[in-house]
């Protein structure tokens, strides 16, 4: 396919996500499915700038004036890809599959500066949301915007049940040669960003990964895990464990040894931890399925740490799923608050006396994090909010440049509020808290 083909393919892959609510990867997936001549790198490059569209939605209908897919994708292509409008156009040349050629309006919007335009814009979000990411981040709120708009890295956390992270680090570079070791974590990997126009690395098709030697996972998420250490073979519920990749990392750090509860209240995201639990060589983990009730009556009050990774808005991971960040509406976000207040009440009967509750979100809402620790705090005066950053250096995986970056994120009640613009991680949010005895 020629560029201009392409960029009509990226068109139609966007009106259907905004115009028929299909979710981004199923209109790749569709698209893919009825041009079965594109190529991987024709749809690597299509999915590339589609993607982009959306992260850049704010800005690119800034410029242009208008929110139409069409609009969109050129605004992308200016704003996301730095091409200049006698660059674009030179797309459109001879090719029959081309998009129209722009016209005297869109070849003026791209020129359009977005310095002086409102906050929303900037920080490429909902207009909605301004209000709360001012709360969260006062005059950077704009430099944090942007950063949850760019393009995310692979990570990869080192599975220390079966390998160390020299070794696994040799193995990932064998097949990955960008791939290097993390500046923060000692047990993880980083495999930067690609080109927009080019294929994401396939790292869970690699050999280290089907040994278990390494499994996928945001460098956020892992921090976040590093959280719940408990300095000994303790007893740790994960009480959203969904597909399990924190599960995992929670086993991993204990050396199987102790007990990790894997509960989730949808069954049906526990299906995925089967295999993964397997493939990782973990023997200490009890998957538990069913009504809360029943599958978690006997461990109240027992537990030394229970870890909450929350429901929540995603707003944390919005590099990666762009098309969420524009279905976000207020009323899910009011939903997403009760069940973040249920799920913080009904978690907290099974930490013991001189056990942890530890709150994850990957969220950047403070209506999701900060505001539901007050509350939560307010209601249960047995529960005391300690330092985060703390918790994770027991763990003994942080660097020291990591000890630095991660404390800095440090606010109210000790918590711990990751971004990509601070870690280069998503958006993740942990607190901390211990029950007197």
């Amino acid at each position: 396919m020629k560029d201009g083909g392409r960029v009509a393919a990226a068109i139609e892959v966007v009106d259907a996500v905004l115009d028929r609510h299909q979710p981004v990867k199923t209109a790749l997936r569709d698209w893919g499915k009825a041009h079965r001549f594109a190529g991987s790198k024709d749809r690597a490059w299509i999915s590339g700038l589609a993607l982009d569209a959306l992260r850049r939605r704010a800005s690119a209908r800034f410029v242009m004036s208008e929110d139409a897919p069409r609009a969109l994708v050129l605004g992308a292509l200016h704003l996301a890809w730095g091409l200049s409008v006698d660059e674009i156009e030179a797309m459109f040349a001879d090719d029959e599959h081309a998009p129209e050629p722009m016209s005297a309006a869109e070849r003026a919007g791209l020129a359009r500066p977005v310095e002086n335009a409102p906050l929303h814009v900037l920080a490429e979000i909902p207009d909605w949301l301004e209000q709360s990411f001012s709360r969260a981040f006062g005059e950077d709120a704009a430099l944090e915007g942007r950063a949850m708009a760019a393009r995310a890295p692979v990570d990869l956390r080192v599975n220390r049940l079966k390998t160390d992270p020299d070794k696994a680090l040799a193995a990932v570079v064998a097949k990955l040669k960008d791939a290097r070791a993390s500046e923060l974590v000692k047990s993880a990997i980083r495999i930067p960003e690609t080109d927009p126009r080019a294929k994401a690395p396939p790292a869970d098709s690699i050999p280290a990964y089907g040994k278990g030697w390494v499994e996928v996972q945001d460098l956020g998420s892992q921090i976040a895990a590093l959280a719940a250490a408990t300095g000994e073979a303790g007893q740790v519920l994960d009480y959203c464990a969904g597909a399990g990749g924190k599960t995992l990392a929670l086993a991993a750090m204990m050396g199987n040894a102790g007990q990790v509860y894997a509960w989730d209240r949808d069954w049906r995201r526990l299906r995925a931890i089967w295999p993964r639990l397997k493939r990782a060589g973990v023997r200490d983990v009890q998957v538990r399925d069913g009504a809360e009730a029943e599958a978690l009556s006997d461990l109240e009050r027992k537990m030394d740490v229970v870890f909450v990774d929350a429901p929540c808005t995603g707003s944390g991971t919005w590099r990666r799923r762009p098309d969420s960040k524009w279905r976000l509406k207020s009323d899910a976000l009011y939903k997403r608050i009760k069940e973040q207040q249920e799920v913080l009440e009904n978690a907290s009967k099974y930490v013991k006396a001189g056990g942890r509750l530890v709150y994850v979100t990957c969220s950047v809402l403070p209506e999701e994090n900060e505001d539901r620790i007050t509350d939560f705090l307010q209601l249960h005066p047995e529960f005391e909010p300690v330092s985060a950053i703390e918790a994770i250096q027991a763990s003994g995986e942080l660097t020291d440049e990591g000890e630095i970056q991660v404390g800095a994120c440090e606010g109210r009640h000790g918590a711990l509020q990751l971004t990509p613009a601070r870690t280069g991680t998503d958006g993740f949010y942990v607190c901390v808290m211990e029950k007197g005895g």
